[in-house]
């Protein structure tokens, strides 16, 4: 359905206006209101470029309110002209404690639609998979939680603290939308900690789940632009000082570079928990790097990249550029290097090792911007432990595991706001089937469902008790 666009300074208002659609006490289908939100969400398309954040928000704010939701707790808030984003508060008893803020992103990564199957905004449902951008990262965690809260509103639950859920606009690029929302209305994001649904996750092999994460720490993201630079001159003429060959052979040497093992108090546990339900070379491998410095094993599992890019501090080549004419010899080169660091990997550090690799002083090095670590979320009782019996509950195989994600996700902003937070999407995917941000993202129906099953359990759990963190 198409909608008017409603100028936000006056939406509040004319909601006011508007009764809600359907009672307390009535509750719908749980399956066919997340299926149908998820479709509404993939086919507005809130990628950087399209700029349409603005609606979707706007979108969830009319459900919300359609729903019964005060006008007055659905907030549709512009950090910039461009985005959009959405607060909505579900008020408690005020009994349990300071609001629970649960975190979602509603932009997405570019898709090309050359690049894909069959158009990346359209939603489609095939063989027990939803496609479309955004189906696993992350528009999934919006749909769940505006999803839940109109299920548990219909329900007439009563909260002992207040709900507050939290969809940003630029996660996926800039992430204003989260300090900005963070300086300029904490009063309406404040919380005793957050669940992100854009962190964590589930994993399956062979269609068994066997782990089930729970972000509690972030590698720390920095890019540096790397640059050769000379005169250049006539291409019929060719010089052996050539920009590009000076790069590509700094480049080179990178790729075939690792920095070293180093785990943290929250890597070592990942695989220590890690360890059960794998093949018994694997198992034992992980066992050894958690508790020894064993190269042999951390060669093996360095194979892998996830479990790779949990051990080390990584760096990558991620664009390229060169040369202005093709009769000419290159005057300038440069590439963008994206490294995710050890949050015990000072920037000074990597940024020296790095122009040690690269061995070329003629290859200049600057930051893009300075990095932003967060500290680790200590792993409270009083949340991990309903996270953990409800994840055993749903996924008996599964081993619930602390996490070191290695992106970047809203969550550095909130830890460092003093907000504990802990990532749990509770999507499982299967090993190596991974495509989120790539070609014909998709998540499993089943996986999609039972995802949200376990959100609306899970904060059911800690907003009827009182909780004090």
């Amino acid at each position: 359905m198409i909608r008017r666009r409603i100028p936000v300074a006056i939406l509040p208002a004319l909601l006011l206006l508007a009764g809600p659609a359907v009672l307390r006490g009535q509750a719908p289908d749980p399956r066919a209101l997340e299926r149908e939100i998820l479709r509404q969400l993939i086919e507005i398309n809130t990628s950087d470029s399209a700029g349409r954040t603005l609606e979707a928000s706007e979108a969830l704010a009319h459900r919300l309110i359609d729903a019964g939701f005060p006008a007055s707790d659905v907030r549709v808030l512009r950090p910039d002209p461009r985005q959009g984003m959405l607060v909505a508060r579900y008020r408690g008893t005020g009994q349990g404690g300071r609001p629970i803020l649960l975190m979602a992103h509603l932009d997405v990564v570019d898709a090309r639609t050359e690049d894909w199957s069959f158009p990346p905004y359209q939603f489609r449902e095939v063989e027990g998979h939803y496609y479309g951008r955004g189906t696993n990262d992350n528009k999934a965690g919006a749909a769940m939680l505006v999803a839940n809260f109109i299920r548990m509103w219909r329900e007439g639950f009563q909260p002992t603290r207040d709900l507050i859920v939290l969809l940003t606009s630029d996660e996926e690029t800039e992430q204003r939308s989260i300090a900005w929302v963070l300086q300029e209305h904490r009063d309406l994001v404040d919380a005793a900690f957050a669940l992100n649904t854009d962190g964590g996750g589930g994993e399956l092999k062979n269609g068994k789940p066997v782990t089930f994460s729970v972000q509690a720490a972030e590698k720390v993201y920095l890019s540096f632009v790397l640059e050769v630079r000379n005169k250049g001159g006539h291409s019929s003429v060719p010089e052996p000082d050539n920009a590009i060959y000076r790069l590509a052979a700094g480049l080179n040497q990178l790729a075939a570079f690792h920095f070293p093992v180093r785990l943290t108090d929250v890597s070592r546990a990942y695989f220590e928990r890690s360890a059960e339900g794998q093949d018994a070379r694997t198992a034992a491998d992980m066992r050894a790097v958690a508790t020894s410095a064993d190269p042999a094993a951390a060669a093996r599992l360095s194979a892998v990249p996830f479990y790779n890019s949990v051990m080390r501090t990584t760096c990558v080549a991620t664009r390229l550029f060169g040369g202005h004419a093709d009769n000419a010899l290159p005057q300038l080169a440069r590439a963008t290097v994206n490294c995710r660091m050890l949050p015990i990997d000072p920037p000074d550090s990597v940024e020296a090792t790095l122009r040690r690799v690269l061995a070329d002083p003629a290859i200049t090095l600057s930051r893009v911007e300075e990095a932003r670590p967060s500290p680790p979320s200590a792993l409270l009782p009083e949340v991990i432990g309903p996270v953990e019996s409800l994840a055993k509950e749903l996924w008996p195989s599964a081993v619930v595991v602390p996490e070191m994600s290695t992106g970047a996700t809203d969550g550095l902003y909130t830890r460092n706001a003093g907000i504990p937070t802990y990532g749990m999407s509770a999507l499982f995917d299967e090993v190596g089937d991974v495509r989120a941000h790539g070609r014909d993202e998709r998540v499993g129906v089943e996986a999609y469902h039972k995802a949200s099953e376990y959100w609306y359990r899970l904060v059911k759990q800690l907003a009827s008790r009182s909780l004090q963190p």
